[in-house]
């Protein structure tokens, strides 16, 4: 297995977009769904969840969206580039 091949990096894109759908679905039906609880499926782990967790919900679905971003970057060029200043 190839960390270059694009088709690794885009299964792993494909997983992660499952998790953005899971977490926002979750954060969904807590806030405007009316629920007390909600059960969580990532589909690498099932959580039940409360209004409690949502600071943390979103936390990681923040995490999510960077991840989706550089696994784009990684199916399209196998590769992220990071550029400072010289300043």
């Amino acid at each position: 297995m190839s960390t270059c091949d694009p088709q690794f990096w885009q299964d792993r894109l494909t997983r992660c977009k499952e998790q953005i759908v899971a977490y926002e679905d979750a954060i969904d039906a807590l806030v405007n769904g009316g629920v007390q609880s909600y059960t969580l499926n990532t589909g690498q782990t099932v959580q039940t969840v409360t209004k409690v967790n949502i600071a943390s919900l979103r936390s990681m679905l923040s995490e999510l969206y960077n991840r989706a971003a550089t696994l784009e970057a990684r199916v399209g060029g196998c590769g992220v580039s990071v550029q400072r200043p010289g300043f």
